[in-house]
């Protein structure tokens, strides 16, 4: 899957996204120069982990026809550094389930919540390889292209 960003620069930094079947937005807030007409990238990541962790749980729910009649999953997020100077990211998920189920379900459904699969990649090992594109022709990789 390929996620194309680009940027409207008359419009501050809004971005456009698509991942060929689908068109949505980033932008970042006035006090970073924008106009703060989307969510910024923090709050889609976070959205990723709330929506995939709600997802998951929804079609463990239907699966099971479980008596759940509200589902809701908040993410918050701490940002800051450690001593290494290295950037620390907390993320505080909290599950609201309502309907009539046992705890042993409400216990399975939290065991459940750790399967979704962003959970699964944001607590595993991450790597992100760069490489410059050339602005001539964006298909071909330049020379010296370095990882992050």
């Amino acid at each position: 899957m390929t996620i194309e960003a680009t940027l409207h620069r008359a419009n501050g930094a809004l971005t456009t996204l698509s991942n060929g079947r689908h068109v949505w937005n980033a932008d970042v807030d006035r006090t970073a120069g924008s106009l703060d007409r989307a969510p910024d990238p923090h709050d889609l990541l976070d959205a990723a982990l709330a929506s995939c962790t709600t997802l998951t749980l929804e079609l463990y729910i239907r699966r099971r026809q479980m008596a759940v009649t509200d589902l809701r999953v908040t993410v918050d997020r701490v940002e800051g550094k450690n001593e290494q100077g290295q950037v620390t990211y907390h993320m505080l998920r909290r599950i609201s389930i309502e309907g009539p189920i046992t705890d042993a379900e409400r216990s399975r459904l939290m065991e459940i919540a750790d399967k979704c699969p962003i959970h699964k990649l944001l607590t595993g090992q991450i790597s992100i390889q760069s490489e410059m594109m050339s602005s001539s022709h964006p298909e071909e990789k330049t020379q010296g292209a370095g990882n992050e």
